[in-house]
């Protein structure tokens, strides 16, 4: 079992930028690839950016690239997620999960955090 526990999202004005942690616990965290999701009311859940367990592959969403930077910090355990430039349409509730392979198909990843919500105001 693997406790994922997402912390930095808030309310933040268009241009302006946040940082997503998520701390993970309870078994090794460099064994698993980590990613980040983000969902809002009446849509599915969308792919934001996945990086493998050596930290030596990334990916992220079109809709976020250039903009949005995943990495990962194992000595602490921590994944993150770096938000730069952010619109209103960045609004979402963001979850850190974690599996066996970096992917874009939230089905194949085991664990999920308890998200963390971010408002971004125009």
């Amino acid at each position: 079992q693997v406790q994922l526990v997402e912390s930095g999202g808030g309310l933040v004005q268009a241009g302006g930028s946040l940082r997503l942690s998520c701390a993970a616990s309870g078994r090794s965290f460099s064994r698993y690839a980590m990613g980040w999701f983000r969902q809002t009311p009446g849509k599915e859940r969308e792919f934001v950016a996945a990086i493998g367990w050596s930290g030596g592959y990334t990916a992220v969403a079109d809709s976020v690239k250039g903009r949005f930077t995943i990495s990962r910090d194992n000595a602490k355990n921590t994944v993150y997620l770096q938000m730069n430039s952010l619109i209103p349409a960045d609004t979402a509730v963001y979850y850190c999960t974690a599996g066996q392979v970096a992917s874009a198909a939230w089905a194949s990843y085991d664990y999920w955090g308890q998200g963390s919500q971010v408002t971004v105001s125009s």
